[in-house]
């Protein structure tokens, strides 16, 4: 890849790279307590003090907005762990070696993807119950699909390459030639399933924490901010814009990465 020629892999890099610093700072410091109220402080303009100003209950914007990327960041990325290592496992096993055993899982996977991926989550956590462990197993089972289909594809293709016959007739071990041999040629077209799997977990959970069902307070979360900003779009407009743009960041950081890495790999 020509990185310097590729302006959405570096734009994405950058962009990223900072966003990643931000959160990581947000870890461990952050200008302002993120759960403390002070009702003297309540509904601030953004000023040098405040950057993104402050909420009804007189908290920082920014550090929760700062706390709140962290949450959905490490979030999305158990759930994109765990929604790959499973549809790697799945993807490559039925892409191999095919019979009855891909025929069933690949009628699972259609049918997990049949249902609103929000909808499924809701019954998930509504069987085993909230909090933030329970959300990545609903939405890391809910992205093994999409993974598996593109292992699965991938798979099918290279078993019938001359370097796999190769392998074979030299006595090479199935789980050797799988992840050894195939593996490796799958990642051009894996990772950016992986970056727009990334997206679409930032979102999901976004999306839940503002439907009710995800993060709860006081632990802050960008879904559920823009929930509680809703009523205050005409008085403090800063609330509703700060939450929303770090939701807008983190999607196109990753977007611009995928895009990058899509158009390295068909220059290659």
């Amino acid at each position: 890849m020509k990185i310097r020629k590729n302006a959405y892999f570096v734009t994405g890099g950058i962009l990223s790279g900072i966003l990643m610093a931000v959160i990581l700072t947000g870890f461990f410091w952050t200008p302002y307590s993120t759960t403390a109220m002070n009702a003297a402080e309540k509904m601030k303009a953004p000023s040098f003090r405040h950057l993104l100003g402050t909420d009804n209950f007189g908290r920082d914007v920014f550090s929760r907005v700062v706390s709140g990327a962290g949450t959905s960041f490490l979030i999305a990325l158990m759930v994109v762990a765990i929604g790959c290592f499973f549809g790697i496992l799945i993807g490559s096993l039925c892409g191999y070696y095919g019979g009855i055993a891909d025929l069933v899982l690949m009628r699972i996977c259609d049918t997990i993807t049949a249902f609103p991926a929000i909808l499924l989550a809701l019954v998930i956590i509504s069987v085993v119950g909230g909090g933030s462990g329970n959300i990545v197993i609903a939405l890391g089972i809910l992205f093994i699909p999409s993974f598996a289909r593109v292992v699965r594809t991938q798979f099918a293709v290279c078993r019938s390459q001359n370097y796999i016959s190769s392998a074979k007739l030299m006595g090479v071990s199935g789980p050797r030639i799988l992840f050894f041999h195939i593996l490796p040629n799958t990642f051009s077209v894996l990772l950016p399933s992986v970056t727009i799997g990334f997206n679409n977990a930032v979102l999901a959970e976004a999306g839940m924490s503002f439907l009710g069902i995800g993060i709860q307070p006081p632990q802050a979360s960008l879904g559920s901010m823009l929930k509680d900003s809703q009523t205050y779009l005409r008085s403090a407009p800063w609330y509703a814009l700060g939450t929303g743009l770090a939701v807008v960041l983190l999607v196109l950081a990753f977007s611009l990465l995928s895009e990058g890495i899509q158009q390295g790999s068909r220059r290659q």
